[in-house]
C-alpha cells in the first residue's frame, strides 16, 4: 500500500470536514493535505497547505497550486433553506462539477468522495429539491471516470475531538444530548465525525463494493480498517 498520499479536502471549517481533516493529520499514510476553502481553518500544521478561494467554481484559477492527488474528500455543503433550485444548484452542483472536471484532468487515478446526505435522490426526479440536486451531484462524480468514487450519505452524526457544527442550534442540541452519546454510538444508524474520516481513509486505499455509503456502511468500514 502506498504510504505517502496527498489528499484534498473542501469544507474543513465545517463539522464533517474538520473531523476528516483531523483523521488525515493523524494518519501515517497521508503526507500532505490540501485545504480548499472560503476561509482559513485557523491553525497550522506541517501537512497542511491552504488555498483560499471565495468562489469554488473558479478552482481552475488555482490549478498551479494543486499537485497530483491520491484522493479528494469533498465535504463542503450548504443548507437549502430559503433557496430556490437554481440558487441551490449553483452552490452545490456547480462547485463539485468544477472540482471533478479539474481533478480528473490532473489526477484521474484519484479517489473522489462526495459527502451528500441521507435521503439523497439518485433518480433526480423526486419531490425534494435538495435531494434532487444532491443526487445530480452524486451522479456526476460517480460517472466522471475516477479510479474510485463514492457518495457518503451520513444521517445523524456525533461530533468528536472538539469538532463543532457551524449552525449554533446544532451545538446546543449536541450539548443536551452529550450524556447519551455513548449509547447513541452503539447504533448502526448513527455515525461520528471520527468514523467518517476513518472510512474515507480506508476506501481511499482499497476498493469497496458499494458506491453509496450510509451510516451503517461508514461505521462498518471504519471499524474494520
Amino acid at each position: 500500500m502506498k504510504t505517502s498520499r496527498t489528499v484534498l479536502i473542501t469544507g474543513a471549517t465545517g463539522m464533517v470536514g474538520k473531523g476528516v481533516l483531523l483523521e488525515c493529520l493523524d494518519s501515517p499514510v497521508v503526507s500532505q493535505v490540501i485545504l480548499v476553502s472560503r476561509s482559513s481553518v485557523g491553525f497550522s500544521h506541517p501537512k497542511i497547505k491552504e488555498i483560499l478561494l471565495s468562489d469554488l467554481t473558479k478552482i481552475s484559477e488555482k490549478v498551479a497550486e494543486i499537485p497530483q492527488l491520491d484522493a479528494v474528500f469533498y465535504c463542503m455543503g450548504v443548507s437549502a433553506v430559503g433557496m430556490d433550485e437554481a440558487k441551490y444548484t449553483s452552490l452545490t452542483f456547480d462547485p463539485v462539477k468544477a472540482f471533478a472536471d479539474l481533478i480528473y484532468k490532473q489526477s484521474p487515478q484519484a479517489c473522489f468522495i462526495y459527502v451528500s446526505g441521507a435521503g439523497t435522490d439518485s433518480s433526480e426526479k423526486g419531490s425534494m429539491m435538495w435531494a434532487r440536486v444532491k443526487g445530480k451531484t452524486e451522479n456526476y462524480v460517480l460517472n466522471k471516470g475516477f479510479r474510485e468514487a463514492y457518495a457518503f450519505r451520513p444521517g445523524v452524526i456525533i461530533p468528536e475531538r472538539g469538532v463543532q457544527a457551524k449552525v449554533p442550534w446544532y451545538n446546543t442540541a449536541y450539548k443536551i444530548l452529550r450524556p447519551f452519546f455513548p449509547l447513541m454510538k452503539k447504533s448502526k444508524s448513527i455515525t461520528t465525525t471520527t468514523r467518517i474520516g476513518q472510512a474515507m481513509l480506508s476506501v481511499m486505499g482499497k476498493s469497496y463494493p458499494k458506491t453509496h455509503l450510509g451510516n451503517a456502511e461508514i461505521n462498518e468500514i471504519a471499524q474494520n480498517q
